[in-house]
């Protein structure tokens, strides 16, 4: 009798059910995914791609490969020690993880503005909102998620149906916009121009602040831990990373296609939508309301994973926070960033931008303490061996993500005063 739930066969490593186990991990793909696809990125992408053409495609390598390094590691050491990047943090160098903490969640905080600020864009395009009206009630909307007695179910959901549509969408554009291929190939490796500050945007806009440790925190709250679950949680990371490189370099040939036509776009006007205007010119009114749609989608799945995973730092603040008590700080966390929305003159547009910059000198800093943490503190991990070759890399791409920080500080934050 007591040997049934262990020998039950729907059952998987960690006591968890095979199904159960592949719905947490679908959920922290989506995440990951939608938060890093998210209406910053877009933005970014038509902003960047306008200035740049074909060379921007080095900038989209470059972030596929930093994410790669940053995704593995992150989601190995929070897996293998069962504990927040927060706690994993104040264990291997006591104090530095309240300073990440406070770091993440005013990075987040911003984002969330941001991300608010691209829901308002997407409702505006969509349907002809306001963009503060639009903004609101896309905030509404999430904020009615997260008081939902089923929250954790709601918020798979969403996020897996509105990543599966901003594929669709976004593909549907690429190929009706006839991108150079031929050229965007050739400039992913050998590009005419490299530009730090729009490399440290575009990273910190799709791996930066909160983004790293989304996927990693669901499937810790889902109970996807230990050593018992690490290969299907480098299979799902290593997923989750092919799936949002694929998207950023579709999104990206998609708006180079209007670029190379010879199609003007505004990047820096008042009411600048860099990413609409280049859906339009693809496939006029449709385009346009494609781009609502998916920009829509971008945001609420972005202002979701934004608040979730900002507060699940809190937690290191105080320990035995309840999930209930999580998901009220959640919405409180959405309400402040929608009241800063609706008082802030900065167009969503360019405070997009900025934010991705933000989060991007937000990344070498936790990224910096888990190298640390596999290198010196295999404790924190049951004795396990860490793979050095994985380190390498991680110690390698902290240096490069400093490097890029250093040289990227005053570009970024003059975003916010440009005209």
């Amino acid at each position: 009798m007591e040997q049934t739930s262990t020998t039950a066969p729907a059952a998987a490593p960690g006591g968890m059910s095979a199904k159960t186990r592949r719905g947490a991990l679908i959920a922290a793909i989506f995440l990951m995914a939608t938060s890093a696809i998210g209406p910053g990125f877009i933005t970014q992408t038509a902003t960047f791609t306008t200035k740049l053409g074909s060379a921007f495609a080095f900038a989209i390598l470059a972030s596929i490969l930093i994410d790669f390094v940053v995704q593995l590691n992150i989601w190995r050491i929070v897996t293998l020690t069962k504990m927040r990047a927060s706690d994993i943090a104040n264990a291997a160098i006591p104090g530095t993880g309240y300073v990440l903490a406070i770091l993440v969640i005013v990075g987040g905080l911003f984002f969330n503005i941001g991300n608010i600020g691209g829901g308002g864009l997407g409702l505006n395009a969509l349907l002809g909102l306001d963009p503060k009206l639009g903004g609101s009630i896309s905030a509404l909307i999430a904020i009615g998620i997260f008081l939902s007695h089923r929250a954790g179910v709601a918020i798979d959901r969403v996020i897996v149906v509105a990543g599966i549509m901003m594929i669709l969408l976004t593909v549907y554009v690429a190929i009706v916009s006839q991108p150079p291929v031929g050229d965007a190939l050739f400039q992913t490796f050998l590009p005419s121009t490299i530009d730090f500050a729009t490399i440290t945007t575009i990273v910190g806009g799709t791996v930066g602040g909160y983004i790293t440790y989304s996927g990693a925190h669901r499937l810790l709250d889902k109970g996807t831990v230990g050593i018992e679950n690490l290969g299907a949680v480098n299979r799902a990371a290593v997923t989750g990373i092919a799936v949002t490189g694929v998207m950023r370099y579709v999104l990206f040939l998609a708006i180079l296609g209007v670029v190379a036509s010879g199609a003007v776009i505004d990047v820096t006007g008042k009411g600048a939508n860099p990413a609409a205007q280049a859906f339009q010119a693809a496939a006029g009114d449709v385009g346009m309301r494609i781009f609502g749609a998916i920009f829509w989608a971008a945001a609420i799945t972005s202002v979701i994973g934004a608040a979730y995973t900002s507060v699940s730092f809190v937690t290191v603040f105080k320990k035995d926070m309840t999930e209930r008590a999580r998901n009220i700080a959640t919405v409180i966390f959405i309400a402040v960033s929608l009241f800063f929305y609706i008082i802030i003159t900065t167009p969503p547009a360019q405070m997009l931008v900025f934010v991705g910059g933000l989060n991007g000198l937000i990344l070498p800093i936790g990224l910096s303490i888990f190298i640390y943490a596999g290198w010196a503190r295999s404790d924190l991990m049951g004795g396990y061996r860490y793979p050095r070759w994985l380190l390498i890399l991680g110690a390698l791409t902290c240096a490069l993500t400093w490097y890029m920080g250093y040289k990227s500080i005053g570009p970024i934050f003059a975003l916010l005063t440009a005209a």
